[in-house]
């Protein structure tokens, strides 16, 4: 259930600086020597894994990256700046390879990981360093030698960031086709889902995140009825689990009996599992039954925030998926 995001990136390291050609000029002192100093290095480009990044999706506006040259060299030896190193940010779980070549040149596996993609060119000697004893007054100084530059791929195996979990027919692919490109199969029958499908998603100006359709649990899931142990294994990589209900499909009588349900398969495959954050939305809201059976749910369910939302309509959408957002920049939070 790994999602694939790729890019294709052009790295460029700054140049050094070339070296000064200069000689020391005071009063009393006509035959000062060679005082070039030499240029400064040029500025590396740093790739860097945090968590704050979860998707490719910047790297689909910029695709070239380079870092600062390096300052020249200045008479009375003085050195050249040395260039600013560029820090590129990825998210973890991103795999770089030399677009040409296909070498790897990092996995990127934990937060704060780096990686030097391309170096800085040397600054060039001034020429003092060229003073010997037969030459005391050279006059040529080094260039700087150029950064490297790379075409480099970029490929994203991330797990998602919010899993939808329900019975068959809760409406989890509907709702993954209304708030992302996804295009996922949808059908009025049983797993119509028959493995994940996952899209990015972007809620407002926030960062994009990764939701995965997870096919429809069903009782007994958890001891492998249906496709069930298959389908948790998917929902134990995610970060946060939205909780899809049909509204049409609740029971007057035991108006919380789908959602135990759920929970307890949860909870029989992996009490980890049963602890992550859940959020819970009732689909189909539009439909009149459901809105009945929606304010049984709620009567009975207590304290627990329920969202009222129809995926085909799109009603309630955004408000579900400002609080998806805020679920997941705290789960990300506590990871920090």
């Amino acid at each position: 259930m790994k999602f694939i995001d790729e890019a294709l990136i052009t790295v460029s390291a700054g140049s050094g600086g070339r070296g000064c050609v200069s000689f020391r000029r005071e009063k009393y002192i006509p035959r000062g020597g060679p005082d070039g100093g030499d240029g400064g290095d040029g500025g590396n480009v740093i790739v860097r894994a945090t968590v704050r990044r979860r998707t490719l999706y910047s790297f689909r506006f910029k695709r070239d990256f380079s870092a600062s040259d390096g300052g020249h060299g200045q008479g009375r030896q003085k050195t050249g700046k040395k260039g600013e190193d560029l820090v590129i940010d990825v998210p973890p779980g991103t795999v770089i390879t030399n677009a040409e070549t296909g070498d790897l040149v990092c996995d990127f596996v934990h937060d704060n990981q780096t990686k030097v993609v391309a170096r800085g060119g040397m600054g060039g000697r001034g020429n003092r360093r060229f003073a010997t004893s037969t030459n005391r007054a050279p006059r040529y100084a080094q260039p700087g030698t150029p950064g490297e530059t790379f075409s480099l791929k970029l490929e994203l195996k991330l797990l998602a960031d919010v899993g939808i979990i329900g019975f068959p027919n809760a409406g989890k692919s509907t709702l993954l086709s209304r708030i992302s490109s996804a295009r996922p199969k949808i059908a009025d029958y049983p797993f119509t889902t028959l493995s994940p499908v996952l899209g990015v998603v972007q809620a407002g100006r926030g960062e994009p995140f990764v939701t995965a359709d997870i096919p429809g649990l069903i009782e007994g899931a958890h001891a492998g009825a249906g496709l069930g142990t298959r389908f948790l294994k998917h929902v134990e990589r995610t970060g946060v689990l939205l909780h899809l209900i049909d509204g049409s499909a609740i029971d007057p009588q035991d108006p919380l009996g789908h959602y135990h349900a759920i929970n307890r398969e949860l909870a029989g495959f992996s009490p980890l599992l049963a602890q992550k954050p859940q959020i819970v939305a009732i689909n189909k809201i539009d439909l009149p039954e459901a809105e009945i059976n929606a304010d049984l749910f709620v009567g009975a369910a207590g304290d627990l925030t329920v969202f009222r939302i129809s995926a085909a309509a799109g009603k309630g959408v955004d408000l579900l998926l400002n609080a998806l957002q805020r679920a997941i920049t705290k789960e990300n939070s506590h990871d920090d």
